[in-house]
Parts: structure tokens; sequence; C-alpha cells
């Protein structure tokens, strides 16, 4: 139907097919009336025949346009055009108009392999400057994803389809148009997972699963399906992203985590605040984990109890209060002026002679403590030391490849400082090594599981082989780690770096000696080993037990085994 289209509204003429996506296509055009090239998208003509939608994707194309800024691609012109369906009957046709971009999507990008930190953290930057302008202009994306953001040939981000998912996810089109236009469920927050309201803190957590993906060249989460990747957004945690690609820096690691935060009010409230904390990680800083300042926030998300804005305002109140005695006196009285500040000069140089002549111990002999010297120490002894020492111990567990867990990485002040009794101080505690979720290998050709090893960081040692009833020769039985030689099977999370051999069956299945045994107990064992048994009588004996076997030892699986047993009375 879409192909019989030639121009829209009178003046935009279609050109050659540049994308196509679930819920639309992208088709190259020219605006006749000013003779400029613009890109057209098409949405689907089933999503017009919802009057809601209608209402809303010409508020939300509206709102789109009048946003300008050199990171957000330009929307010009937005309507429905009547066109001709294969089957002869009208149907409308939304489409839009936006600014032609040349370049490639970010998606394709990444599809090559992860990019470097110093790249992502650019690209990053340029979707949050996108999102900071965006949201300060009341607009909430709600479907960033890699597929939504260009990067042109001169390195400029370019993100687009502002306002259109929320166009179809607020109007009354079905749950699977719903589903294709907001993306896949890579991108989710864990609120939009469960149908929740949406705000700009939306926006910043799938901008961080877009970074996770940059850094590490895959989505934080995946599963079989759509609904399982949702339900991990809400329940599970992201492996970091130094611990899937090594070549990550923690601080780079600890901003990513930081903006995938379930509760939407622990993750990062703005995009500046986003962005400042990623500028810093790429310097090779970890950011301070310190509040933001008063913004637009309070606009969004309700006003800050501790905002200066309140107090700011009083002052302001002050200044310009009409109650003031007025002042009558032209100039100010200079000999009480000076003597005021000789007298001031001498209390001031008093207080000093008297402070300085004092003992520390006399002026405040209990409300100074040394900062006891407790890294490397048991967790549990060592913040008890530090309780006793009259200061506030606060526990951080971190993941460590050089200190054991359970032992005391740091504190967040050098030990042998004097400081206030009862200050607050962060005592970093290792938890060992950083640990990865390994999915089950079982039934995996070893190529596949070697590849699957490899993806998730960890180290493929060997292979080793091992019969088996079932799992066909060649393929995965389960897997050891190191020199350990216990097998593991199913999902096991290990620690990050792990060597991993794998067990691969033979194909065979071990056949023991059946003979002088009671043929029902000999059966039995063989149909446990999913063989055929075939059963032969030997009239001339008497008592049950098999008297000779077809084969034994190692057999191919689900071999015919013929048991010869006494029948004779």
């Amino acid at each position: 139907m879409i192909e019989s289209v030639r121009t829209l509204a009178g003046r935009y003429e279609l050109g050659k097919l540049l994308g196509r996506g679930g819920m639309a296509e992208v088709r190259e055009g020219l605006d006749t009336r000013l003779n400029r090239r613009v890109a057209i998208k098409l949405l689907r003509p089933t999503l017009a025949t919802d009057p809601a939608f209608r209402t809303r994707f010409r508020q939300e194309a509206q709102a789109a346009a009048r946003m300008a800024h050199p990171t957000i691609v330009r929307v010009f012109d937005a309507g429905e055009e009547t066109v001709r369906g294969p089957d002869g009957h009208d149907v409308q046709l939304p489409f839009i108009v936006m600014e032609r971009v040349e370049g490639k999507l970010l998606s394709d990008l990444i599809a090559t392999g992860p990019l470097d930190s110093a790249e992502a953290a650019r690209i990053a930057t340029g979707i949050l400057t996108a999102l900071e302008y965006s949201h300060r202009a009341g607009v909430v994306h709600r479907d960033i994803k890699p597929g939504n953001v260009m990067i042109t040939p001169n390195g400029q981000v370019k993100v687009m389809d502002f306002g259109i998912a929320r166009a179809i996810s607020e109007s009354s089109a079905n749950v699977a148009q719903t589903s294709a236009v907001l993306g896949t469920a890579s991108y989710f927050s864990p609120e939009q997972a469960r149908g929740e309201a949406v705000d700009a803190r939306t926006d910043l957590y799938s901008t961080g699963v877009v970074l996770y993906e940059m850094l590490t060249g895959r989505a934080p989460f995946r599963g079989d399906s759509p609904v399982a990747v949702a339900y991990q957004h809400v329940s599970e945690l992201p492996t970091p992203p130094n611990a899937v690609n090594p070549s990550v820096s923690p601080a780079m690691s600890a901003v990513v985590m930081h903006a995938l935060a379930k509760d939407r009010f622990e993750r990062f409230q703005s995009a500046a605040e986003f962005k400042a904390d990623l500028e810093v990680a790429a310097g090779g800083k970890v950011p301070d984990r310190a509040p933001g300042s008063d913004d637009f926030n309070a606009t969004l998300f309700g006003v800050n109890p501790n905002s200066t804005a309140a107090s700011e305002a009083t002052l302001r109140r002050l200044a310009n209060d009409e109650n003031r005695p007025t002042r009558t006196q032209s100039r100010p009285p200079v000999a009480w002026i000076w003597g005021g500040i000789a007298v001031m000069v001498v209390i001031i140089v008093a207080a000093m002679v008297w402070v300085f002549s004092l003992s520390p111990t006399n002026i405040a002999p209990d409300l100074a403590v040394k900062v006891p010297d407790v890294v490397g120490e048991q967790a549990e002894s060592g913040i008890q030391t530090l309780t006793d020492a009259g200061l506030t111990p606060h526990r951080i567990d971190q993941a460590s490849t050089k200190v054991d867990a359970g032992l005391i990485i740091s504190t967040s002040i050098d030990a042998g400082t004097k400081v206030s009794k009862g200050e607050d101080i962060d005592v970093v505690v290792s938890t060992g090594p950083p640990s990865v979720n390994l999915p089950t290998l079982t039934y995996l050709a070893e190529a596949d599981a070697i590849t699957k090893i490899q993806e998730l960081g960890l180290v493929y040692g060997t292979s080793s082989s091992q019969n088996h009833p079932s799992i066909p020769a060649g393929q995965v039985i389960g897997f050891t780690l190191g020199d350990d030689t216990s097998m593991m099977t199913g999902s096991q999370t290990v620690p990050a770096g792990s060597t991993v051999n794998l067990v691969l069956s033979t194909g065979l299945v071990t056949v023991a000696d059946f003979v002088g045994q009671p043929v029902t107990d000999a059966q039995a064992a063989l149909q446990q080993l999913q063989l055929s048994v075939a059963l032969k009588p030997d009239g001339s004996c008497g008592g049950g037990n098999v008297t000779a076997q077809s084969a034994k030892g190692d057999v191919p699986q689900r071999s015919t085994i013929t048991l010869t047993y006494c029948q004779g009375s």
C-alpha cells in the first residue's frame, strides 16, 4: 500500500527507502515548496484508526517541532494523508517530516563490537545534552535506544523520534503496536516494565542501558522473550560493565551502575547530573555522589525539602522590606566607625593570644579523635574498632580482585587523621572478585559454548569427554572451574575471569556386567540408561537370573541390549 504513495500533503515527494522498523518506515523526501531534502517517517495506517492516537499524535508532533537543538533531529511537519489501500478502501497514513541527517545509526556501530570508552562517553554525553534540552521543555522521550540515535560523518550525535512513543503509549492502540513502537524491552526502565507513570528519569535509565551496550557490545539483560527481559529490569542486578569488558574503567562502570538503579530516586535525577558524572569518569576519576544543585528537577519531581530556594527567597523579601526605618543621616559618623573598628581589632588580637597560649587538650580534650588504621582487617572487627574510637562507620561493599572477601579495602578518612568525635566514616569492604552469571551450557555444541564463555569475559580452559545416556556426542554435559574437578550443570554464578573447562558427551553409555543378577534388576538398570532391552528366556534353567548379555562396556546411546535369562522350572 505504501509503495503506491508518491506525494504527501501535495508537497512532499517520496523517494528511496532509508530504513524500516516495527511500526514505521523512513523514506527520503523532497519538500517541493521549500526545495529541501527531508526524511519522511510513514507510520502504520492501523494507528490512525484510533481517534485518541490521532489527537495525541498531533499534540506531540507540535511539541517536538518546537524543539530546536543541534543534538535533536528537527521535526518540520506532521499529518495524515488519505491513501488507497490494496483492498480499494481509503485509509489514513500518519506521517512525520523530519530533518534529513546523513550518518549511521548507533545500533549499526554497536553491531560491529564494543566502542572505545572515550567514544562511548562522548556519544552518551550527546544523548544527555539532547535530553537535558527536551526535559527542560517538558518532553520525555520514552524510547531512547541505539536505533533512535544517529551519528553524522563528523561525529555529531542526533536523537530522533521525540514524542512519538508517548503518542502511541497513551492512545488506545493495542499492546502489540505499543511494544513495537517503544522498541525492544532491552531498553525499558523498571517503571516502564511495571506499567507505571514515567518521567525524565526513565530516559536516563534507558541512556544508561545504551551506554552499557556501547561499552560491552551487548545489553545488560537478555532473555528468550521481551517479558523475560522486562522482568530482569525489575528484579535483577546487571553484571558491571567492567566485568564483561575489562577495558572499561571502574569509574565508568560505577557511573553506568548508578544510572541503572532500580529505584528512580536512587539513579541520576537529571541529565545534567548524569553528564557531569560521566565527564568525571571519562577523566579516570570515580565521581562523588554529592547531591546536585537546585534546578528544574523541582518542577518535575516536587520541591526538595533541603532546597536553599526558600531561604534565598526569604532574604530577597527581607532586602525589599518596606517597613525598615527611613535613614535620615546623610553620612555615617566617621569617629564612631573608626572607634568600633579599633575595639574589634583589640578583642580579636586578645582572643588569638589566649587561644594560642592554651594546650589543645585544655580547649577540647574529648572532642577530637584519631582515626585508627583498620585497612586489611576483618570487616566486623575493623568496624567495631572505629566505633570504639568514637566514630560512626558506614559499611560499603565493593568487589575487588586484590583484597580477599570480608577484609577492609580502605576508609574515607586516612588513618591517623584527627576528626571530630562522632564523625561519619565510610568503610569499604571487599566482596571478593566480581561475579558473572554463567547461563546453562548443557546441550550446546563445543564451539557455541566457548563463544558464550568468552562473551562473558571468562576464560576457556580445556574440554574433556564423559559418557552420558542422552546428550548427543560433542555437546556439553557440564563444566568445571579452574583446577576444581567438581562438575557443575545449569546456570551458575562464578567469579569474573574464571577459567571454565567443558565436559562433552562421548555419545556412549557404559553397560555393566549383569550375568548372575536378577533379570528384573538388569532390565531396570538398562532402561535407566535409556537403552532398549530385548529379553531372551532360557527354559533349560530356572531362577530368573541373567545368563548372558549381548554387549557390555561402552556402547552407543539408545542401543538395544539382549538379556538371556533362566525361565525354566
